[in-house]
């Protein structure tokens, strides 16, 4: 009988039945890519579900998964836990140990696995405060319990019985998850997904990405902790793509050269940074290859999709392909068709500069409470359209409330927040799931996001100002990595602002002088200068109340470990705030 795919612990089945894979899934161990066939993995999750049994799991307890990197293992343990009926509580690794306390404690968890040593370092600090009855490691670490000895006791395959019929029990409604969202204020909180909730959004969310089973290999590095790329890793099972996982981020380009993958998915974040580096090689050419690159580049800035430049704009296009864009498809492996972007807004010029590189990005919305996906562009069928995140998908409804915000009603909408029947509440009404994001559908029925509700302030003035409208614009400049705006009740916006020191460092080098410490950078004459031509540049785009007036710069690089960011590279816009509140203080009262 055909596999009907209801509960996410069916995907891996019907990859078997329809297009079964020899490397299903593949991580690179000691400086080897070692694959599993589709059976293994379906053998493995058997044997782990068996284990699992054996340590008295019941149905609906939790067990949590914590891992540095993604790899075969997460996976494995996944669909083991879920056959159980047990829910899985996959952890962001990059959280403090106090965040660990807080989801182990609140999730009541029981066991976890873990990756390596740093993770079992933070871990061991307050697992004595938890409910948690075993710990174990996908790293051999002496001392410690490995995930082994959950695989080895499932061996005996007696107890298989008793697995197929807790798999009979559970339901498409059934809880399958709990996220903890990394959340910008506050403590986390644990979305209730279903088995439906999450399947639903794959088989919708399927049509956008015509894969080839088979044929199509996908590198996956963003945290598998999220659900957008948790969702896409189903996704890649259901449609029998090859998924390989890379090592982690500063082997990110290292690994699509080994790899050379059909597809990957990131955060705008990080195709700046891909940008960034491109760019900055392209400044390092001289002579006849340096024009060539940035007349490419002044090009690519002006790509529409579907030859609506015209075709003098193709013919020019094509050349550009040709001699320039090949190298930057060279750089993530030479075989890319297509990138997903998610989590946050993905700057229009990176859209155009991508896609006329021959690397498009897909752009989609939505939220952990969404499964995620709400909507997402695609290549044919003319959904494609610079400034959207695509078209709504299918069995969802997107409604504009009349203050602009986003409401989401469908299968994909969270079964509430774990034991917070409350909030829960204020965001559900109606069925409708309240986004806080602002948007507009337009003729063409694209989705486009405005802003966020939350984010929008009032000066003293008592005039609106939306911050990532602003933000966006100043981040397409070179010279800025990160920037806060700020203002609300105060006279007038504001900005701090972090550098880029690295392109700062090679600017300064091409100008005849030498930039040092990131404290240098932040307070040297010239760089200030430039920054507020920068700015000043901004300010042309918006009304005057808007524009930015003052600004200061931080030396600190924000990122996770520094509290500024959240795991999914968002701001987090209170504790940046208070990190920097003697240069606030100083725009403000200076």
């Amino acid at each position: 009988m055909a596999t009907e795919i209801t509960r996410l612990f069916d995907f891996p089945y019907y990859q078997l039945e329809n297009h079964k894979l020899e490397k299903a899934l593949t991580t690179k161990y000691n400086g080897k890519w070692t694959s599993i066939s589709t059976q293994k993995y379906i053998d493995q999750a058997n044997a782990i579900s068996r284990g699992l049994l054996n340590l008295g799991v019941q149905a609906n307890d939790k067990i949590a998964i914590i891992s540095t990197t993604n790899r075969t293992e997460w996976n494995i343990c996944d669909i083991g836990i879920l056959q159980t009926g047990a829910q899985s509580v996959p952890i962001y690794p990059t959280i403090s140990k106090e965040d660990y306390e807080y989801v182990l404690n609140h999730s009541e968890s029981i066991y976890c696995f873990v990756s390596d040593d740093t993770i079992l370092e933070k871990l061991n600090q307050i697992k004595d405060k938890t409910k948690l009855k075993g710990v174990f490691t996908f790293d051999d670490i002496k001392g410690e319990k490995s995930w082994n000895e959950v695989l080895n006791s499932g061996k005996d395959e007696s107890n298989q019985k008793e697995v197929e019929e807790r798999k009979k029990n559970v339901t498409p409604n059934s809880l399958a998850t709990l996220i903890y969202t990394s959340g910008t204020t506050g403590r986390p909180k644990g979305v209730m997904l279903s088995h439906n909730n999450i399947v639903s959004n794959v088989l919708a969310s399927h049509h956008r990405f015509p894969f080839q089973p088979k044929k199509d290999i996908a590198l996956s590095f963003l945290p598998v902790c999220h659900i957008f790329e948790r969702m896409i890793l189903y996704l890649y099972q259901y449609c029998s793509v090859s998924i390989y996982f890379a090592e982690g981020l500063d082997k990110l380009t290292a690994n699509a050269q080994e790899v050379k993958p059909t597809v990957m998915t990131a955060v705008p974040r990080l195709y700046e940074k891909i940008y960034d580096k491109i760019y900055a090689k392209g400044n390092e050419l001289s002579g006849i290859k340096k024009k060539l690159f940035f007349w490419a580049v002044d090009l690519g800035l002006r790509y529409e999709p579907y030859g609506a430049n015209g075709w003098f704009y193709e013919k020019k296009l094509g050349i550009a392909r040709k001699l320039i864009f090949s190298k930057w498809q060279a750089a993530l492996g030479g075989n890319l068709k297509v990138m997903v972007s998610g989590a946050s807004a993905l700057q229009p010029r990176l859209t155009r500069i991508f896609a006329a590189a021959n690397m498009p990005i897909m752009e989609g919305y939505g939220l952990t409470e969404t499964s995620p996906v709400a909507s997402v562009s695609q290549l044919d069928n003319r959904g494609f359209k610079i400034g959207a995140v695509g078209r709504i998908i299918d069995g969802v409804e997107v409604k504009i409330a009349k203050d602009g915000e986003i409401l989401i009603k469908g299968p994909n909408v969270m079964l509430g927040y774990y034991k917070d029947p409350e909030k829960t509440a204020e965001v559900i009404v109606d069925n409708y799931f309240h986004t806080g994001d602002k948007g507009e559908i337009d003729s063409d029925g694209f989705l486009k996001i405005t802003g966020r509700k939350k984010e929008m302030f009032k000066t003293s003035g008592g005039k609106y100002v939306v911050p990532p409208l602003l933000e966006g614009q100043l981040k397409q400049s070179l010279f800025i990595e990160q920037v806060m705006v700020v203002g609300e009740g105060e006279k007038m916006p504001a900005a701090i602002i972090q550098p880029n020191f690295e392109f700062l460092r090679d600017w300064a080098k091409n100008h005849g002088f030498e930039l040092g410490t990131n404290e240098e950078i932040a307070t040297n004459p010239k760089v200030i200068a430039r920054i507020d031509k920068e700015v000043k540049k901004c300010n042309t785009h918006f009304a005057k109340w808007e524009t930015i007036k003052k600004f200061e710069l931080t030396s600190d690089v924000w990122t996770i470990d520094g509290g500024q960011l959240t795991p999914t590279m968002k701001m987090k816009r209170e504790i940046i705030k208070q990190i920097y509140i003697d240069l606030y203080e100083k725009i403000y009262r200076g």
